[in-house]
């Protein structure tokens, strides 16, 4: 009860035109015409969703960097079902995390806890957005800590330089993305 109301749904359209235009150079030599004919289409924009959370009361948010990286307009949704445009303060893409600002005063906010007292074994609460559903709330435990990019070579892709992963086993399903990661204190570990 006291957590969900600062945590977020956050979707992201993305103009389908510009990632045509940044692909162009990649078009093999003689191809050009041919992709040429579906510049002239209205493509539909790009959207996507996830999840993130309120960490000051005018309205910062952390999130996932993948979910808002490339984003040309980011909406925001509150449990109570307010909703607000976002904008991108910054991100990095290395470690996956953004911070996005709404306008707003006097809003939820969430608790940075310590993430170097969780311990094995603690149970801990991921809540998010998945799959398009209003804020749902799964519960497990911490099954591992300090997992790396060595750790997870296929997964990550080389893409990543986050070196402590906090390995749970609550369920994290698509649309969880940016959502916090809550110990038994009501604090947010991740």
């Amino acid at each position: 009860e006291r957590v969900t109301p600062a945590v977020v749904s956050i979707q992201t359209q993305r103009d389908p035109r510009r990632a045509q235009r940044g692909n162009r150079g990649r078009v093999p030599p003689g191809f050009e015409e041919f992709f040429r004919q579906f510049e002239d289409r209205q493509p539909e924009p790009v959207q996507a969703d996830g999840s993130g959370f309120i960490v000051s009361r005018d309205g910062y948010i952390l999130t996932n960097n993948h979910v808002v990286g490339d984003a040309d307009r980011v909406t925001v949704t509150l449990t109570d079902h307010r909703v607000f445009t976002a904008k991108v303060v910054g991100g990095d893409p290395t470690t996956d995390v953004a911070v996005i600002k709404i306008d707003g005063s006097n809003l939820p906010s969430l608790t940075l806890g310590e993430d170097s007292t969780t311990r094995v074994g603690d149970w801990v609460v991921a809540v998010g957005n998945p799959l398009g559903l209003d804020f749902t709330v799964t519960a497990g435990i911490v099954s591992a800590k300090g997992r790396g990019n060595a750790d997870l070579p296929g997964l990550l892709g080389g893409n990543y330089s986050i070196s402590d992963f906090i390995q749970t086993d609550a369920a994290i399903n698509p649309g969880n993305s940016g959502g916090p990661l809550i110990n038994t204190r009501g604090e947010v570990i991740g």
